[in-house]
């Protein structure tokens, strides 16, 4: 299916027309253009900008834009621009932000930042944000809302229905709302679409949902966004230990969690932070990428330690030479395949202790059939090349071995790395890397040193 780049396009021709009218010193222009974008657009055009243009634009935004286009960004943008803003500033641009969002920008700043806007903030706003910020990061607690609709049981649809005509309106993403108890533990929830076609006279406590599921507030937030994947929920109630409604979670914030943990999956393969920012500074970018090449170049020195343990081999069978890199590419992609389905079936929560046994002896397998396989295809093709059926038997041999730790390779790592408390997804390929290569290599190059002694 053709990939649809419209969006793309415009931001694109956006973007050039703004650096066109940046270049020219039109910043009245600029500021109008800015006032006629969506919050999501001006955000996508500040992280495709350079940082001197960044600087230009964000002072060109309407102060009612920004807490909008914060919400937006990026953390590795968003954070030094909130840093060079104002506390009053600050508070007053993120005074409409719904509390989980508030609370993610606040956890950002300085100690002595964050105090001085707690201090400018309304009464209401910084009691609703103390509360958002005493729960740890990437949980629950620190995802949800508290701006939730309750009813109680005992009161019939067409009470409900006038409260909310006077109210007037709902926080977005409302589908459900939350049947509590007098002590506010949940009870159970009832559609918007039940409370709509009704009878008026009908009581909440005969159309409520009893089996609604509630999210503990501890919970981390990948079991939250597995669980609304599972469930396919728009909203969900948060609640304490003792079943107390504390607020609810939508749909919008898991999807960031959702983004975020690809992301983190997609850098961490290429050792990088998820946060990265493509137009980052030169220095910034280069030491940040530094340490895991320094980690690489020294898992590389191993294995080149090995081939240096078997100098005299290679000396004396040149052909080795040519053909020892095969075996250790080989390995590193076989494992690689089974190390992206294993890290993807952590993320995922489909991997445990009751099923990590059974999932190593299956990748096992698959290693050394895939290798069984390929090892005959390369001893026929050496074969043939050469016309040297010891040669061909080594490296058959070789492919066979390290395929098969390959696979063994690519399953463990990632099972031992989250035991360890490291994250796969960082660490995992760099570790298989080595391995496949060493283990390769000291396959080929050990075979064929037996074989040169006898």
């Amino acid at each position: 299916m053709p990939v649809d780049n419209s969006e793309n396009d415009h931001t694109g021709h956006s973007l050039d027309q703004l650096n066109q009218a940046l270049s020219s010193g039109m910043f009245v222009h600029v500021r109008n253009m800015l006032q006629k974008m969506a919050a999501s657009d001006i955000a996508l055009i500040l992280e495709s900008s350079p940082p001197s243009a960044r600087q230009v634009l964000w002072q060109l935004i309407d102060q009612e834009q920004i807490g909008d286009i914060l919400d937006e960004l990026s953390e590795e943008l968003k954070d030094p621009l909130i840093r060079s803003m104002s506390p009053e500033r600050v508070a007053k641009a993120t005074a409409s932000m719904d509390t989980d969002d508030l609370a993610y920008i606040l956890r950002s700043l300085p100690d002595a930042v964050y105090k001085q806007v707690l201090q400018s903030m309304t009464e209401q706003n910084r009691q609703r944000v103390e509360q958002a910020l005493s729960y740890p990061d990437e949980t629950a607690g620190s995802l949800m809302n508290t701006d939730t609709v309750t009813l109680k049981p005992d009161v019939n649809i067409d009470v409900v229905l006038r409260y909310l005509r006077q109210r007037g309106n709902l926080p977005d993403t409302t589908d459900t709302l939350y049947v509590v108890d007098k002590q506010d533990k949940v009870l159970g929830g009832v559609r918007l679409a039940d409370l709509l076609t009704c009878a008026p006279s009908t009581t909440i406590r005969n159309i409520m949902d009893p089996d609604i599921q509630s999210i503990p507030v501890s919970m981390s937030d990948s079991e939250v966004a597995q669980k609304f994947e599972r469930n396919d929920w728009v909203s969900a109630p948060v609640v304490d230990r003792d079943g107390k409604l504390l607020g609810r979670i939508t749909i919008d914030d898991v999807v960031d969690v959702i983004r975020e943990d690809a992301e983190h999956s997609m850098m961490g393969m290429a050792g990088m932070d998820d946060d990265e920012d493509t137009f980052g500074p030169v220095l910034k970018s280069t030491l940040r990428r530094s340490l895991w090449l320094t980690i690489n170049l020294f898992a590389a020195l191993l294995a080149s330690s090995v081939s240096n343990m078997f100098e005299g081999t290679i000396e004396q069978f040149a052909t080795i030479a040519i053909l020892m890199t095969i075996v250790p590419s080989m390995g590193g992609v076989a494992g690689n395949q089974t190390l992206a389905l294993v890290i993807r079936g952590i993320a995922l929560g489909h991997i445990g202790q009751s099923n990590a046994r059974w999932l190593i002896g299956k990748e096992l397998s698959i290693g050394f059939l895939n290798g069984l396989m390929w090892s005959i295809l390369v001893f026929i093709a050496v074969l043939l090349w050469k016309d040297d059926m010891a040669l061909a038997g080594l490296i058959g041999s070789a492919m066979l071995i390290n395929m098969t730790v390959a696979g063994l390779a690519g399953a463990s790592i990632p099972l031992i790395l989250k035991r360890l408390k490291i994250d796969p997804a960082l660490a995992g390929g760099m570790v298989l890397t080595t391995v496949t290569d060493v283990v390769g290599l000291f396959a080929f190059l050990g075979l064929a040193t037996l074989y040169l002694m006898h």
